[in-house]
């Protein structure tokens, strides 16, 4: 998609096809007024440059909003302000404070709800605005508007946060372990503003190559020097406060308990923000705020178009006054495998139940609960040789989504436990976790937790998984949440689970010496036991969907 979308801005594709290609409706107006570079002046004297986007005339507009960090000058910004005007929306495209053509010193995440309520205010005051606000944009452009929709008066008339969350420390953090491949794939790719977007695109395959190989590399603070030659203020700070309040100021989500603005979700079983988004559509559904959300099987970069269109309709229905395209269940959700799309009026939908399969004494799993005493398992994990993983939730689709995991369980650091063939299609739809008594010898240690899908071939591909950092408890079993799912099973396929110390290069390695995540280079291997017997039922809890 974004190839095609690339087209538009060397003249091979029109606004016209690009129209069809999303599925919008025919334009109202074919030229549209453009303003650049705009310098609306924040409270502290710093100038954000803005560009405005409205249809011929001067009335009075509302305006939707979206600020973003990746250069408005970019394909995605220009071709969704472009279609939107199109559709007699009024648009303002700003980039965030210390990047591209604004001022100011980029602090990432923590200068967006200041900058972004100050934007606000101005755009409010100026002659072409009706008063009437809305926002959008995928990712970090989400996080722009949930940094505002909270504390806006008068409260914005509808938002768009597609693939993105109103709490990012649970992406940096998650289940406590340091989520290394997406951090330092972002880091590398924001601490170069400078480099032209094609030249980016020239050196894409050595640019990833680079940031491979610091994934490797321990100290972890100093992994952007070897990823892009310079220290990187987001990554010296991410990895620098991993367990204090540092961000707890980016963290919206208990202010979404009182919000009334509209809000269309958009995101992938792939994306690796799905945890957090839904857990703000349970917020926004707790609350009864307008909402909706649609899931794909989608990645992060793959869900763009779907969030394009889907914003068209929502604003359309909330600036315009046109509900046409808004009759249909609140939750939409693909069953990948089954080729389905699934409408539910909850999350998690109500026809799913959640259901445990337990680890057996003979590496078999079941939906019984084991019998008798004393099965245990044992392993070492080493942060020299960390375990590796393939595939999952990444930020870099070119290593994203579902991979073959054969190499990862033939390692003896990997424990597996496989069911007998289904006899009939098995469909879960909903949220995912596991609880696992897992102890290690130091109280060190993460524990990693991995659904997968054994074909009638034997090739074993991930579904889901999640990560935990222990905390030393004994006695207790170990909970780990894992993203959440919409998966068909197959007759005849088998379920797989992988127990394992960790994840590398997806979260960082755990290097057992307790030292600060920045600065750890210590390297102690971690001695771990496993109990899944009827005292300690060890078990995974699937969603699984019950026909109507």
């Amino acid at each position: 998609m974004l190839g095609e979308l690339a087209l538009t801005w060397t003249g091979r594709l029109s606004a016209p096809v690009l129209e069809k290609l999303l599925d919008l409706p025919e334009p109202q107006f074919t030229q549209i007024q453009t303003r650049r570079d705009i310098p609306v002046r924040m409270p502290d004297g710093v100038k954000l440059a803005t560009d405005h986007f409205r249809p011929p005339g001067q009335d009075p507009l509302p305006a939707v909003i979206f600020r973003t960090p990746y250069d408005k000058q970019g394909i995605i910004s220009q071709l969704w302000a472009t279609l939107l005007a199109r559709q007699g929306f009024q648009v303002i495209v700003q980039d965030t404070r210390g990047q591209f053509a604004s001022e100011g010193k980029f602090d990432a995440f923590r200068q967006e709800r200041a900058d972004g309520l100050a934007t606000a205010a101005w755009v409010r005051e100026q002659p072409w605005c009706d008063g009437t606000l809305a926002t959008a944009g995928p990712s970090y452009l989400g996080h722009t508007q949930w940094a505002v929709a909270p504390y806006i008066e008068p409260p914005l008339a509808a938002m768009c946060p597609a693939i993105t969350t109103s709490n990012f420390t649970e992406l940096f953090y998650p289940g406590g372990s340091f989520n290394l491949h997406n951090l330092l794939t972002w880091s590398a790719a924001v601490g170069s503003p400078e480099i032209p977007q094609a030249v980016r695109l020239l050196r894409a395959n050595a640019h990833g190559k680079r940031v491979r190989r610091a994934m490797d590399h321990l100290p972890l603070a100093d992994a952007d020097n070897v990823a892009i030659g310079k220290p990187e203020p987001f990554w010296r700070t991410v990895t620098d406060h991993n367990d204090d309040d540092y961000w707890d100021e980016i963290n919206h989500t208990a202010q979404l308990a009182t919000l009334g603005t509209p809000v269309s979700m958009v995101t992938g079983w792939w994306d690796l923000l799905l945890v957090g988004q839904l857990r703000d559509y349970e917020e926004l559904q707790k609350a009864d705020c307008p909402r909706r959300i649609t899931i794909g099987s989608w990645d992060h970069a793959k869900s763009i178009k779907t969030a394009i269109a889907d914003s068209f309709s929502w604003l359309a229905a909330h600036l315009h006054g046109d509900a046409s395209s808004t009759h249909r269940a609140p939750v939409r959700v693909y069953l990948q495998k089954a080729g389905q799309w699934l409408d539910f009026d909850h999350w998690p939908p109500k026809s799913s139940t959640p259901t445990p399969l337990y680890l057996q004494a003979d590496h078999g799993l079941d939906w019984q609960a084991p019998q008798g005493d004393s099965a245990v398992d044992t392993f070492t994990y080493d942060p020299k040789n960390p375990t590796p993983v393939v595939g999952g939730p990444l930020l870099d689709a070119r290593v994203s989504g579902q991979r073959d995991n054969a190499s990862i369980e033939s390692r003896s650091d990997v424990l597996v436990f496989t069911t007998s063939p289904l006899t009939k299609d098995l469909d879960l739809v909903g949220p995912v976790s596991a609880s696992v008594y897992a102890t290690t010898d130091s109280g060190q240690g993460d524990l990693f937790v991995r659904l997968c899908d054994v074909d009638r071939k034997g090739v074993s591909r991930n579904v889901t998984d999640g990560i935990v950092k222990l905390d030393g408890a004994a006695q207790s079993p170990v909970q780990v949440t894992m993203h959440p799912t919409g998966y068909r099973f197959a007759r005849g396929h088998r379920l797989r689970v992988q127990v394992s110390g960790g994840a590398f290069p997806n979260h960082a390695r755990n290097t057992g010496s307790g030292e600060p995540l920045a600065t750890a280079s210590r390297i102690v291997p971690i001695h771990f036991e496993i109990r899944h017997d009827e005292k300690h039922p060890s078990a995974v809890t699937l969603p699984v969907l019950h026909a109507s």
